[in-house]
């Protein structure tokens, strides 16, 4: 190894070491110049670091309101999409709805009118981006009310179908009740026929019965008769001199009628064709077999014994007769039962 000479030896980085206690003769060093740009330079330079950054932040800014616009725009043009899309599909099943049913097709057609008010404005809606939300909601509430709407629908078409079941019953009722009714009239007509027949067979037979209980006479003698001071009467045949009538007749026995009291009602019949009669001597009228009337002159009551009686009567007017020829007619139980015809000179 070489020896080191002190005096050359120099530090590790070829500067000489500090030697210590060893004055050293120094140089004086000139003032540094300060650059008068140098504020304006910072201060610029802070400026446009300023507006640097003010311009990153509004670009940003304007950045994010463009998107911000971009997704409202997207966000409404779906929004307005799925509106149409909505609409449209509600559209086609209310039509789908439709029939032949006219109240029906009437009420699908005012739900119609509605959904157009609706999508109306819920377009309204999406023209305004702030609301958005409101038109988002309104849209979904399509489906709901499209729902609704169906569900009238099918309510009323199930309304109209039980209406038109009660309908086809009632029309099975009425027809059932209109052929029972015919039924029934059909069977009227014949019980009335039928009591009809039976009613004018009774009518004969009671005919039949009350002919044959008819107390026939015979032998029927009228006289004229005068009565004299003395009380006595005499027979007279001159219409001057006869004051009252003498109706004599005989019974014939009638087996069909039962034994008791029997009316016979005399009529007789002036030359005129008039009837005599004055009430207070008993006159009066009676109805015949064919219910008309009949006017008689005196009615006379016995106790009829099913056999041959001679029934004498006396017709007393205290008027005098007219001459001519006159006719006396006896009845029983409303039918003729003999007559004669006899003379006043």
């Amino acid at each position: 190894m070489l020896p080191v000479d002190p005096s050359n030896q120099t530090g590790p980085f070829g500067q000489e070491p500090n030697k210590p206690n060893n004055p050293v003769a120094t140089t004086p060093t000139a003032p540094k110049r300060v650059n008068p740009w140098l504020p304006i330079t910072i201060i610029a330079g802070l400026l446009l670091l300023g507006v640097a950054v003010w311009l990153t932040y509004n670009s940003m800014s304007t950045t994010r309101q463009l998107e911000q616009k971009v997704a409202e725009l997207e966000e409404a043009e779906k929004l307005k999409a799925e509106l149409e899309t909505q609409y449209n599909q509600a559209i086609a099943e209310l039509d789908a709805l439709k029939g032949d049913n006219e109240q029906i097709n009437a009420l699908i057609d005012q739900q119609k009118a509605e959904l157009v008010a609706q999508k109306g404005q819920i377009t309204d809606l999406l023209r305004d981006k702030k609301k958005l939300d409101a038109a988002r909601r309104e849209i979904a509430g399509l489906k709901a009310k499209l729902n609704e709407y169906i569900a009238q629908v099918e309510q009323l078409k199930m309304e109209q179908e039980q209406l038109t079941q009660d309908n086809l019953n009632l029309k099975a009722d009425k027809d059932s009740l209109a052929y029972t009714f015919q039924s029934k009239v059909a069977e009227n007509e014949t019980l009335s026929a039928a009591k009809a027949q039976l009613v004018s067979e009774r009518e004969e037979l009671s005919k039949s019965v009350q002919a044959g209980s008819v107390i026939k006479v015979k032998d029927i003698k009228v006289t004229g008769m005068k009565v004299k001071k003395s009380g006595k009467t005499s027979e007279k045949e001159s219409a001057k001199r006869v004051d009252q009538l003498k109706i004599c007749f005989t019974t014939i026995a009638n087996d069909v009628v039962q034994p008791g009291k029997e009316k016979f009602f005399i009529r007789v019949i002036n030359p005129k064709g008039e009837t005599l009669a004055i009430e207070d001597l008993g006159s009066g009228t009676t109805v015949d077999k064919n219910g008309e009337e009949v006017r008689f002159t005196q009615v006379q009551e016995y106790d009829y014994a099913n056999d041959e009686t001679q029934l004498c009567f006396v017709w007393k007017p205290n008027t005098s007769f007219q001459k001519g020829q006159y006719k006396v007619e006896i009845y029983n139980k409303g039918s003729f039962a003999g007559s004669d015809d006899f003379e006043l000179k």
